[in-house]
């Protein structure tokens, strides 16, 4: 983001990109200016919640009139790089890394995976969903030919940290970590760690709570 991030609190930053999609919808309704309320309603956020987060952004509206969607578009678009595309490699092919290689980021159309790598896939490579499929024993090579940028890792556990290795040799910035291992890294590199298992225990801890 351009915006300095460190700055704004985590829990912010995580919503903006639902802002823009949100905001994308009232656009392709035809709808010129939007609320704090009607965002609220649409997202189910508290209002409050919307106006301090747009608070670290500046004045993003006025009172009485609300936000205009177009400039509110081309803000998220900004903030969020919109404009520059986003390549990513995915590491290890199995049953979640197939399922990335269909689906491919389809509503965002400045995020797609242009390579992956595996195990089973021969050195020369192969076509998975459209997308070329190498040997990790490719990886630094693949990786640099197809300009990716973002590896997301869901190879097993006992691979985990032998590839984030080799990543971080590469100088990548970031890595999305869908293993359930928790992978080191220097302090110079962003790791955002996604364990479906404790995501799902906690879904359960919720619901159970609330019933009593």
């Amino acid at each position: 983001m351009k915006h300095e991030s460190t700055k704004i609190p985590q829990a912010t930053t995580k919503r903006l990109p639902l802002y823009y999609r949100f905001i994308q919808n009232f656009a392709k309704a035809g709808q010129e200016r939007v609320s704090s309320k009607e965002l609220s309603e649409a997202m189910k956020i508290e209002s409050a919640t919307i106006r301090r987060d747009f608070s670290h952004f500046g004045a993003l509206g006025k009172k009485g009139y609300g936000y205009d969607v177009q400039k509110m578009l081309a803000f998220f678009r900004n903030i969020l790089d919109q404009d520059e595309r986003m390549n990513v490699a995915l590491i290890g092919v199995g049953n979640l890394g197939n399922a990335f290689l269909k689906y491919n980021f389809q509503k965002n159309h400045n995020t797609k995976i242009v390579v992956a790598f595996d195990t089973k896939a021969p050195l020369e490579g192969k076509m998975i969903s459209g997308i070329p499929v190498y040997h990790p024993d490719a990886l630094e090579d693949k990786f640099v030919e197809y300009g990716a940028e973002l590896p997301i890792l869901t190879v097993p556990s006992r691979s985990a940290q032998m590839m984030t290795d080799r990543l971080v040799k590469m100088n990548v910035r970031g890595i999305l970590n869908f293993t359930p291992i928790r992978i080191s890294v220097p302090d110079s590199i962003r790791v955002h760690t996604i364990d479906l298992s404790i995501e799902l225990q906690t879904l359960i801890y919720f619901m159970r709570n609330d019933e009593e």
